[in-house]
């Protein structure tokens, strides 16, 4: 059998954390099995769902290096749902409501009033065809509710272990809106079915649409898949986290500079029995992914955490790595540059800055010009290389008689503009006896 799972998001907005953290536990259980996935773009609702945010998903997917297996569009399939609906109709499983919003609200109450919970009554399933057509003379459309079994459904969750419903204690799902359109649960079991998805890993929000799922799918004669819910994602206060929280969407996590690879090492780890630590590639993640590592607590998002993932990752990265990106940015001085200064990065971006540091033109920052003035006129000859910084410092101090922060920062200050960044032997190589000679005198260069 092979092993198929899917991730379905809605074209409706840009993807956020929440999403990528589903979408992550399913790609990486698909790749540890040898299995398939496919994007469905779930985009029944055809007045919210565009397809600007159909491509800003396929993007996302891609800036994270998700590729999926299949794709396809809940829009082009209402055929396989209308085909469904009518075989569940037949069996006396989906039945007309006339309700209003407003009547059923007064039901809740009514129930609630009485100590009960605030389960459909079935009213509907009493009409009888004159009823029906009298209320249809009145103007009103039905929806259509799914006839539950009022028994117990148990599985075998892969995160939670066993579980089971009690589907008497729900009310009969609404599947079809009065306007004709579909609600998730139908189409998105009809589309399991087809596309023979095996396993079906989501958030534990989900955990009690699965007795009414698992009922629908023995409906239209087939198995339910396997099941795994995992906590929902909250924020670094425990607060739970907002769908649409801009800061959070990945297009603006890319625009902020956080790599792929920090927010995939991040998302994997958080909520689980594994440390947070950076990982190297997808494919040490697939090797360390397991269900009974997930925790039962929510998992805390904290985006500085994620920020320092961030930078070890970029901490990590080697030349041949980071090359075309810092080709593209006319960056690229070569892997001594590389190596030198990209300890002191916490977005890729940030090179531009140093970059600037080594070519120039840089305005020096100087603090004492006597100082520097003396330190100038002790600048050696070049090439300079790792060796070159010690014995012109030393040579700075026997002539200044300044030690310590007062001999070291004045001269990182005239020679990088900054106060703090990399080692400074290897920045003075890399700044060269021209430019090093001119900052420390003053002038741009």
């Amino acid at each position: 059998m092979t092993i198929r799972l899917r991730f379905a998001p809605s074209p409706t907005g840009r993807l956020h954390v929440g999403n990528i953290i589903t979408a992550l536990r399913n790609w990486l259980f698909a790749r540890q099995q040898g299995g398939r996935m496919l994007l469905r773009i779930d985009d029944t609702d055809l007045a919210r769902s565009t397809k600007a945010f159909e491509a800003g998903i396929e993007a996302d997917l891609a800036w994270l290096g998700l590729r999926w297996d299949d794709k396809a569009n809940q829009s082009a399939r209402f055929a396989a749902y209308e085909a469904a609906a009518e075989r569940l109709k037949q069996a006396g499983l989906l039945y007309p409501c006339y309700e209003t919003e407003e009547e059923l609200d007064r039901k809740r109450r009514i129930a609630q009033s009485r100590g009960r919970p605030p389960v459909y009554d079935r009213a509907a399933l009493s009409l009888s065809a004159a009823d029906r057509a009298a209320l249809e003379a009145e103007g009103r459309t039905p929806h259509w509710r799914f006839k539950l079994s009022g028994q117990r459904r148990a599985w075998t969750d892969l995160v939670r272990g066993d579980q089971s419903i009690d589907t008497a204690s729900l009310s009969d799902p609404v599947l079809i809106r009065a306007d004709g359109g579909y609600l998730y649960t139908l189409p998105s079991v009809v589309d399991d079915v087809e596309f023979a998805i095996t396993h079906i890993v989501r958030g534990e929000d989900h955990v009690t649409n699965s007795g009414v799922q698992i009922e629908i799918f023995e409906a239209l004669g087939a198995a339910a898949p396997a099941l795994g819910h995992f906590p929902l994602l909250v924020g670094a206060d425990g607060e739970g986290l907002s769908k649409r929280l801009g800061s959070l969407s990945i297009a603006e996590l890319r625009d902020e500079g956080l790599e792929p690879m920090a927010l995939l090492s991040y998302l994997a780890k958080i909520g689980t029995s594994d440390p947070i630590e950076a990982r190297a590639d997808f494919d040490e993640l697939v090797d360390e992914f397991a269900f009974d590592k997930i925790g039962r607590a929510p998992a805390r998002f904290d985006v500085e955490e994620l920020k320092r993932i961030n930078a070890a990752v970029l901490h990590a990265m080697t030349y041949e790595t980071a090359k075309p990106r810092l080709s593209v940015m006319n960056a690229d001085l070569g892997e001594r540059f590389w190596d030198t200064v990209k300890a002191n990065l916490s977005v890729f971006g940030e090179v531009d800055a140093w970059r600037r540091v080594v070519e120039g033109p840089l305005q020096p920052v100087i603090s004492d010009k006597a100082f520097t003035d003396a330190a100038a006129a002790l600048t050696p000859p070049g090439p300079y290389t790792l060796e070159t910084w010690k014995p012109f410092v030393d040579a700075v101090k026997d002539k200044t008689g300044a030690k310590g922060k007062a001999l070291f920062m004045p001269l990182r200050q005239a020679l990088t503009g900054m106060e703090h960044g990399p080692d400074m032997a290897a920045l003075f190589a890399l700044i060269g006896p021209e430019r090093a000679k001119a900052r420390l005198e003053g002038r741009t260069a």
